[in-house]
Order: C-alpha cells, then sequence, then structure tokens
C-alpha cells in the first residue's frame, strides 16, 4: 500500500514539475515563433502613431517632454482639437485629432487608462458580457459605449475634414491599452456606418491598438483584421488577459497576484474551450508582434517584428516576465518599434531585388490572402459565429444593393429603421442599436440571395 502512495506521490510531483518547468520558462515570443517578418511599409506608421498618442499626454503641444530628438515630431499647427477628462466628464477618456497633411491622415488619438481617475474605472466595470449579440459576436460594453459616445461628439469634425481634404485622406483610429479598445469598437461602428461620416469607405478606414485590451470576441477579431492593427511588445499583459478589464485594474495594486492565477487556471482550460466560448474575448484584428528578449539571455536585443491574423492561440498564454507590466509602456513601444522600424528599412535596402511598387503590390495581396485564410479557419475550427470569405462578401454586396435600391427612400421620409436626427448630425446611439442582432438580418439576405441563385440557375 505505501509502495502504491509512493508511486502515486512521485507521479503528481513529476507531473507538477513538469508544468512549473513549462509555465516557468514560456517567454512572449513562443506566441509568434511561426509568424512571418513584417515589412517597412506596413509597419512604418507605428512609430508616429505612438507619438500621436503620446501627445494627449503633454500639456504642451509645442514643446513635448516626450518627443525624440532629431525625429519626426507633430506640427503644433495640425492639432484641430484637444479634449481633456473635464470636457469628455466621465464618459471617454482624453483624445486629440490631429490633420496630419505629410502622410494623408485624420488621425483620432485616444490615451490609456489613468490609474487616478475614477471615471476610466467605471467605463471598464460597465461590462455586461454577453447580454447581447453586437454584430454577429460580442464586444466589451463599457467601450461601446464610450465609442458611441465619443462619435456623438466628433463625427461632424471628423466628416467636415474628410470632406474639406477632397475625400481622400485616411481615416486614423487609434489608442494605447484603454484607449486601444474604445479605438477599435468606434473602428467598427464607423465601417458599418461610413455613409454618416461622408461615404468614407471602409479601405479608407484604419485603426491601429497599441498594448490592445481584449474587448471583442474572436469571430470579430478575424472579421476586421483587415482595418484593425494591433501591436504588442514582448511580454505585454494586458492582450493575453482573458479576465474581464474589470477585474484586472480593481487588482492593479496586487497584479502579479491575479497574473499568477490566471496563469495557473488557464493552463487547464483545453484550448477547444477557448474557442467554442463565442462570449471570450480578445484583442482585435492583424497582431504585430515586437520580440526583443531570448530565453535565458539578459537584456534587450535588436527587435524584429512578426505579423500574422492568428486564430487558435492569439496570445492566449500569461508571461511570468518581471517586463509584463513595463512592455505595456506607451513611452518603450514607441521606443522599440522606431528601433525596429529602422533595422527593418536596413535589411530591405540590402536585400531589394525589385522595384519597390512590386513588392507593396504583391505584399497587399498577400495580406489580403492571409484575411481570408483567417476567416477560413475560424469556420474550420468552428468558432461561433464565424462566416466563410465568400459569405461575408457577399452579405456586404448584399447590404450594399440594398442600400443603393432604397436610397431614394431615405431622402424623402425617415423609415423606422433609420435613425432620427437633429439638424442632419447622426445619432451613433441608435446607429450601435442597428447592430445589435444583426446577424439574423444578414442572414435573411444572404437566404434571399441564394435563392435568386438558384431560381436564375433553373
Amino acid at each position: 500500500m505505501s509502495v502504491c502512495c509512493c508511486g502515486v506521490e512521485c507521479v503528481v510531483l513529476i507531473g507538477f514539475a513538469r508544468w512549473a518547468w513549462k509555465r516557468c520558462t514560456y517567454i512572449g515570443s513562443n506566441d509568434s515563433s511561426t509568424w512571418p517578418s513584417a515589412t517597412p511599409h506596413e509597419f512604418e506608421p507605428i512609430p508616429r502613431i505612438c507619438r500621436t498618442i503620446m501627445s494627449v499626454y503633454e500639456s504642451d503641444i509645442k514643446n513635448p517632454l516626450s518627443a525624440p530628438p532629431g525625429g519626426y515630431r507633430l506640427n503644433p499647427d495640425w492639432f484641430i482639437k484637444r479634449v481633456t477628462y473635464e470636457q469628455t466628464k466621465g464618459q471617454a477618456p482624453p483624445y486629440v485629432i490631429y490633420l496630419d497633411h505629410d502622410n494623408r491622415e485624420i488621425v483620432l488619438a485616444i490615451r490609456g487608462l489613468d490609474l487616478w481617475m475614477k471615471s476610466d474605472y467605471m467605463i471598464l466595470r460597465d461590462n455586461r458580457l454577453g447580454g447581447q449579440m453586437f454584430d454577429g459576436g460580442y464586444v466589451h460594453h463599457g467601450l461601446l459605449k464610450s465609442a458611441g459616445w465619443l462619435l456623438d461628439q466628433e463625427s461632424e469634425t471628423l466628416k467636415k475634414l474628410w470632406v474639406e481634404n477632397g475625400k481622400c485622406y485616411k481615416m486614423v483610429f487609434t489608442g494605447h491599452s484603454l484607449g486601444s479598445g474604445v479605438a477599435s469598437l468606434i473602428t467598427i461602428l464607423v465601417v458599418n456606418h461610413g455613409n454618416k461620416l461622408g461615404g468614407i469607405p471602409r479601405n479608407l478606414v484604419t485603426c491601429y491598438a497599441i498594448a490592445p485590451a481584449r474587448c471583442m470576441s474572436l469571430n470579430l477579431a478575424v472579421k476586421y483584421a483587415d482595418v484593425i492593427h494591433s501591436v504588442i511588445l514582448q511580454d505585454d499583459f494586458l492582450p493575453r488577459t482573458p479576465t474581464p478589464l474589470e477585474d484586472i485594474f480593481s487588482s492593479i495594486f496586487c497584479l502579479p497576484c491575479l497574473m499568477f492565477w490566471i496563469c495557473l487556471r488557464d493552463t487547464f482550460i483545453p484550448e477547444d474551450l477557448k474557442l467554442r466560448d463565442p462570449r471570450r474575448l480578445y484583442a482585435p484584428g492583424r497582431m504585430y508582434h515586437i520580440v526583443e528578449r531570448k530565453f535565458c539571455r539578459c537584456g534587450r536585443f535588436p527587435p524584429e517584428v512578426r505579423t500574422a491574423i492568428p486564430v487558435e492561440g492569439r496570445f492566449e498564454h500569461i508571461v511570468l516576465s518581471c517586463n509584463a507590466t513595463s512592455d505595456h509602456a506607451i513611452l518603450w513601444i514607441e521606443k522599440e518599434a522606431e528601433k525596429a522600424l529602422e533595422i527593418m528599412k536596413e535589411c530591405s535596402a540590402e536585400t531589394v531585388t525589385s522595384p519597390p511598387r512590386v513588392q507593396r503590390l504583391k505584399r497587399l495581396q498577400t495580406i489580403e490572402e492571409e484575411h481570408k485564410d483567417a476567416l477560413e479557419r475560424a469556420v474550420t475550427l468552428k468558432v461561433p459565429h464565424a462566416v466563410s470569405f465568400d459569405k461575408d462578401s457577399s452579405e456586404h454586396a448584399n447590404t450594399r444593393q440594398l442600400e443603393a435600391e432604397n436610397a431614394h427612400l431615405s431622402s424623402d421620409k425617415p423609415t423606422e429603421t433609420q435613425p432620427k436626427s437633429s439638424g442632419g448630425k447622426a445619432n451613433w446611439d441608435q446607429l450601435v442599436e442597428n447592430l445589435f442582432n444583426k446577424p439574423e438580418a444578414g442572414q435573411m439576405r444572404l437566404q434571399r440571395a441564394e435563392v435568386a441563385q438558384e431560381s436564375q440557375n433553373s
């Protein structure tokens, strides 16, 4: 009997030692070990976008404290608006609107969490997870409300800037940490209601989520990977933490304990169970992972950037690292992104064998193919509410066709589904409501399209 007990104890000890070794030796670079490298052209906006976000923290735009010597500087005359906590009244974090004429971009940049502001915690704690489907998936409720409020305030300004600049400037939404979640959900709203911003097309809308919060379900994260880009530095804890945001920041002063508990708990959750949970939130869009540390090596190495649209294994493992919180800082991300971009440009200049125009066109085709493959992969893995690339494309085509057929009706009189407005200003709260339970309407359109196709074939 004693021999049997000793055998069981040895098995348990060996199993625990194996688990402890795997957990303690897991490093951030493992998440993207199989991903290809990013190109300088697609990663080029990241450092200057980070500096635009950092301008929200500055008290004096003309003399910024965080501006790198000799580096890219923002033009103080191109700031259209700066909004503080007093002006947002707790509905959203502070933000700026910057008109970048050099790069032909209209940038709305939102700052991250302020640990001393109660209003930021209130946004995080307002998370009625899974209460109602939104655009075929689930999102963080407080961040969605903040996104709707911000668009109510600034949609007319953004529309005016886009129209006045010939309708050719890109509309860029960006944010850090808490602000990244708000910016990502703003992007979804604008992509679905571009007509309320002067008819801006999807290909002119872009979002850069820096150190992103997990704010949307997996099917939405993959669906909008062509317009939302997440940037993560090595071991950053926030994109890897599936625990609701309100629990994270209510435990901010005991964060190491919480991270260790999450790491222990998630080890015993099968990957299939995570994928089948429709209410589990993820970091949004295409991922850009900046890697700069190696296993059992001290110090930072020349950073490299890897990119992909992952479906399974989307930053699911907490990294037990002393850098898990420092890698979340916008200052470090901007610094390492700039280094990585310089290295990529040097390597590209040494190895280029064809004209840049051909390279960029080939890379664009590869990105589109990766998005299609990710959508199909989500269907293969039976991710809840995921749709195939063809069905998603046909749904968008059917939507545009229906909007064109009924365009003359909308100008004559308002319908029951058309949001009412005052003075021609869009009511984004009602537009948000239109995206709730949208899959049912989309499915009806798909069924009508299939019936029409069958009748034509017959």
